[in-house]
């Protein structure tokens, strides 16, 4: 056990960093984006209509905020795999749920006003490293199939 952990000293510290990396971000949430849905969503939100933002701001931050995880999220997924395949893959896909979930985003924000649960949740998915926690297992599963 001590030998495959010498063997994957870099690929270790290399998911150190980057999830230290993560935790900066969100430790540092506040001052780095404008997002006044922080303190709209930490209050007792579902009676409360949404506040006022600056659109252009808030979009600025919100993708701002994806391309950091985005990036953080194809280190750490090249690192694991060292595939140049599943990076690509896996770029085209944060491509393409940005452009699903900011779309939606907007949507709901302008024109379903009492939709604060789904906003909640389509933020959450923009702002968090959610899908590195689903492409990792799903991505690893798919290599060990191949493998048999």
């Amino acid at each position: 056990m001590l030998n495959k952990i010498g063997e994957n000293k870099l690929k270790i510290t290399i998911t150190i960093i980057v999830v230290l990396c993560f935790a900066i971000i969100r430790a540092f949430e506040s001052q780095l984006f404008y997002d006044p849905l922080i303190t709209y969503f930490d209050s007792e939100f579902k009676s409360l209509p949404f506040p006022k933002v600056d659109i252009l701001k808030l979009f600025g931050g919100l993708l701002f905020r994806y391309f950091l995880n985005t990036i953080l999220s194809v280190i750490l997924i090249y690192s694991l795999f060292q595939d140049i395949d599943i990076v690509k893959f896996s770029v085209f896909l944060y491509l393409f749920f940005l452009i699903l979930l900011l779309g939606m985003f907007f949507a709901i924000l302008n024109y379903y006003p009492d939709g604060s649960w789904l906003l909640f949740y389509v933020r959450r998915f923009i702002i968090q490293p959610i899908f590195v926690l689903l492409f990792i297992p799903a991505f690893y599963y798919q290599q060990q199939n191949i493998k048999k």
